[in-house]
């Protein structure tokens, strides 16, 4: 039967994590996290980019002696960790049927290799469960959110050492039985593909203290698969009825033009893209990455029964983030240009955000039909926003008709990919409360439905205030979709 609108049951709400979120970041117990130690770079130095990782030994110890600045945000947060209540009552008043957050690791193990975990911070997690259940909002829960504990960079450079394996399970495992009775929905690794842009955030590599950058990433990656695939395992044993997902950072691609060696360029990007959930919906590396592996002399370090693991574990459900699209070009100097975030070609045919990322509903709709024709297995849309300025008036009131007309246009293309038969099943808009920007550590850079009153400095009272595009998602929840 042809699907007119959102299925019944539809999982819409918003999404966070723990780093960009809590804040207390030496309270209650907890470790210093990777993020603890990216500092705050303003906009004018940088430019559009991102600017997150951490490279050498050397640089990390100069922020821990204090000498590398004094602008953490990620420290700071929003300080959600004494304010959950508060901003729960605000989702449960736009109506969120689902809160996508991550348990933040070094709170649980503050030094990601203990035997024994965190009383108090598995405590936090129960009473913001426990809030969470009194509004009847499903938690849907990322365990590894760019939150790795330092002190598995310190001494063992982190996802590079096989033995980060064992460490994560202990971790998945712990978290698994505490909360078994208060969450159904998980995450395993957030955007999994972002240690190839970043191995820092992605992977907990310090990429200057290894000599071959990319063998050193395909291996770490290797083995957070395999932590996945035994984290799958483990879900499915310990909380009955549970579904557990993977994440990718999905980057639809167009060919610049009908040249087939554009067409080429962007199918080889796209299927680099799709690599990582190719391992983790069907269970193998794909023939292509094999091949890439050997042409580039990449050699994976798996041990006998890996390769059984990852068929035997695979998910229920793919999880992807989608902001922009990219443009791909055959040509070598074309890709020298500036025209988006991750990628040198300009669309001519996109607006862009504040931030240079080039909005394209229609990809949106592209990318869920191409996803799941690829793998059939359900999919979830657990980021997407609009990252701009806001202005607050005169009267206090912040008029982001931009949000609102950005969403509008994604959830009109989601519309339009179940009605041709794609198996969506919940979306979560990214930051539904403002929150530190992941790539460049800012304030001022927006997702929200709720305006924080915090700047770029920390300077500002934390007050929470509504949104024009608060009432807008609130409709929209409560008609299904119908209201847009």
């Amino acid at each position: 039967m042809t699907k007119y609108g959102f299925p019944e049951g539809f999982l819409w709400g918003g999404a966070t994590a723990a780093n960009q979120l809590e804040g207390a970041y030496n309270e209650g117990g907890k470790g210093l996290s990777i993020f603890d130690m990216v500092t705050f770079v303003p906009k004018e130095e940088r430019g559009n980019d991102i600017e997150m990782d951490v490279k050498s030994k050397a640089e990390l110890e100069t922020l821990l002696a204090g000498k590398g600045g004094d602008n953490f945000p990620k420290r700071r947060g929003i300080d959600f960790y004494h304010r959950y209540k508060e901003d729960i009552a605000l989702f449960a008043e736009m109506g969120f049927k689902t809160f996508r957050m991550s348990i933040s690791w070094p709170r649980i193990f503050p030094n990601g290799d203990d035997l024994v975990p965190n009383e108090e911070g598995l405590a936090f997690y129960d009473n913001v469960f426990d809030e969470l259940a009194k509004y009847g909002i499903e938690p849907l829960v990322t365990l590894s959110h760019y939150e790795i504990p330092l002190n598995l960079v310190q001494k063992y450079n982190g996802w590079l050492d096989r033995r980060l394996v064992d460490f994560f399970v202990h971790y998945a495992e712990t978290v698994f039985n505490r909360y078994k009775d208060k969450v159904k929905y998980w995450l395993t690794f957030n955007e999994i593909n972002i240690s190839t842009l970043s191995p820092y955030i992605g992977s907990g590599i310090l990429i200057d203290e290894v000599e071959n950058k990319e063998q050193a990433i395909y291996q770490a990656l290797h083995h957070q698969f395999v932590g996945s695939a035994r984290a799958v395992k483990a879900c499915h044993e310990i909380i009955s009825g549970a579904q557990i997902g993977c994440m990718l950072a999905r980057m639809e691609v167009y060919p610049e033009t009908c040249n087939p060696d554009d067409v080429l360029a962007a199918l080889d990007e796209d299927q680099k893209n799709l690599f990582f959930t190719d391992v983790q919906v069907r269970g193998y590396y794909p023939s292509f990455m094999l091949s890439y592996f050997e042409e580039n002399d990449i050699q994976i370090d798996m041990l006998p029964g890996d390769e059984e693991l990852l068929l035997q574990h695979t998910v229920d459900y793919l999880s992807f983030s989608y902001y922009m699209s990219m443009v791909a070009s055959g040509s070598p100097e074309k890709l020298k240009e500036k025209g988006n975030f991750f990628s040198g070609v300009k669309n001519p045919y996109l607006e862009s955000s504040d931030w240079g990322w080039q909005i394209d509903p229609k990809g949106l709709r592209i990318t869920l039909k191409k996803m799941y024709d690829r793998y059939q297995v359900p999919l979830f849309i657990v980021e997407n926003g609009l990252g701009a300025y806001d202005k607050v008036e005169e009267d206090g009131s912040i008029n982001d008709d931009y949000r609102i007309s950005y969403m509008r246009a994604h959830i009109e293309q989601m519309k339009e990919a179940i009605k041709e038969g794609v198996d969506l099943i919940g979306y979560t808009s990214w930051g539904c409360i403002d929150l530190i920007s992941a790539g460049t550590s800012e304030m001022s850079k927006r997702y929200g439905f709720i305006y924080v009153d915090q700047d770029d400095y920390g300077n500002g009272t934390l007050e929470r205030t509504k949104k024009k595009s608060f009432d807008w998602y609130k409709k929209v929840i409560a008609t299904n979709g119908q209201e847009l």
